[in-house]
Formats: C-alpha cells, structure tokens, sequence
C-alpha cells in the first residue's frame, strides 16, 4: 500500500470537513423546508375559514385573516430565500469536495 503525504492527509481532512458541513446544511436545509410546508398548509387552511387565531406565547388572539395571510406569506417567501441560498452552498460545497476528491485520488495513483 502507497504511502499517503502529509498534503494528501490534509487534503483528506478537508474533505471530511466539508462532507460534514453538507451534512449539517442539508439537515438545516430540510428544517426550511418542513418549515416552509407548514407555512403552505397553514395558508390553504387560511382560505377556509373565517376567522383566525394566532398563538402568541401561551395564548391564541383573534387575527384578521389578511393579517395573518400577509404575515405567513412574507415568512414563506424569507424561508424559500434561505433554501435557495442553502442550495447554492450546497452546490459549491458539493463541487469543492467533488474536486477535491479527485486531486486525493490522483494523488494516491502516482
């Protein structure tokens, strides 16, 4: 078996680190999303009814529906920003590794 460099050791950490930080992003990622279902099912019950009621702390209030229909439209639109922009990192950090990856296997072939 080849030995392996002290550069492609670090190379190797790197790579663990970033395939961690995927992990992690992804699991927030998933959070948005649930979230952002929630806020979807929340908006379809919202045409429904007549009245609506918000929980504040400990206590459900009486809302106007196109208060609380504004309020969750404008929650659902910042969590689709931040999915899209989870996206992105994932991307990079999925083509960082990928590269990665390959400079390691290269180098453990010569």
């Amino acid at each position: 078996m080849a030995e392996i460099s002290s550069e492609s050791e670090k190379k190797i950490n790197q790579l663990q680190m970033l395939e961690q930080s995927m992990q992690s992003l992804m699991a927030q990622k998933q959070q948005f999303q649930l979230q952002q279902v929630e806020i979807e099912s929340a908006l379809k019950e919202l045409e429904n009814v007549n009245e609506a009621y918000k929980i504040i702390g400990n206590i459900m209030v009486l809302t106007p529906k196109n208060s609380l229909k504004d309020e969750l439209n404008s929650k659902k639109d910042v969590t689709e920003l931040r999915i899209k922009s989870m996206e992105k990192q994932e991307t990079q950090l999925r083509e960082k590794a990928s590269k990665l990856q390959n400079e390691i296997l290269k180098e453990m072939q010569d």
